[in-house]
């Protein structure tokens, strides 16, 4: 999958909720104002390989589920997921290096079909209180810049990362790694349990590839109008 060519292609909307027939009108209604529609977890869990299907019949799906485990089994579920023909597919770069390595190759069985691998660092929930109590006692651009190398190095093609670490990978990795970037809030949107923050245009500007929006559009009286209006604003 190329770079986004428009603001509307770098537009994804994470459709986060259990219920299909909600799933299927947001599809509906959001596809022509972005450019992939998110899947992940709430959704998948509840409606299965289903949920990315019905998804797929309107746009690109960037598939969320985070993947994590020894490198058999994450392996075992890459080839698993392939015949959805997900655009996009995370897996946790914490999980290493043989992980994602194995993850690669699993994904390549594709061939030119094969999603972009894309390693989450560190989640946009935790901020530097948070990573210390798992452990990690540098603060969250050093974890997630550590993080970013070993995923890439692996055979990760992107990375998902907050808006706060977006100009600092750019800064020591270049232009290569797509970044995908979640926790974007447009001006005067409530954070929820976003601890790391930026507007669209912010996230743009520092040299985000995708930026994700979920609640703050399929919250909205009219989601299609607030994609619409997150889309007239970026650079």
């Amino acid at each position: 999958m190329g770079r986004p060519a428009s603001a509307r292609e770098r537009l994804i909307v994470a459709i986060d909720t259990a219920d299909p027939a909600r799933a299927a009108a947001l599809a509906d209604s959001l596809a022509p104002a972005c450019g992939l529609l998110k899947v992940g977890l709430e959704l998948f869990d509840a409606v299965g390989p289903a949920a990315p299907a019905t998804v797929s019949a309107r746009a690109p799906v960037f598939l969320d589920l985070k993947l994590h485990d020894i490198p058999n089994t994450v392996a075992g579920a890459v080839g698993a997921l392939l015949p959805l023909r997900p655009a996009m597919l995370t897996l946790h770069a914490a999980g290493g290096a043989a992980m994602i390595e194995a993850a690669r190759h699993a994904a390549e069985r594709a061939g030119a079909a094969r999603p972009l691998l894309l390693a989450v660092t560190v989640l946009t929930s935790l901020d530097a209180a948070a990573l210390a109590a798992t452990g990690v006692s540098d603060p969250p651009a050093a974890q997630v810049l550590r993080l970013a190398r070993l995923a890439l190095s692996a055979g990760a093609d992107g990375l998902v990362c907050s808006p706060r670490e977006v100009a600092a990978l750019r800064d020591a990795l270049g232009a290569a790694p797509a970044l995908v970037v979640p926790g974007i809030r447009p001006a005067g949107s409530a954070t929820g349990d976003q601890a790391r923050t930026a507007t669209p245009a912010e996230a743009v500007a520092a040299g985000a590839d995708w930026i994700v929006v979920g609640r703050p559009v399929t919250g909205a009286a009219d989601p299609a109008a607030a994609a619409a209006a997150i889309v007239a604003g970026l650079p």
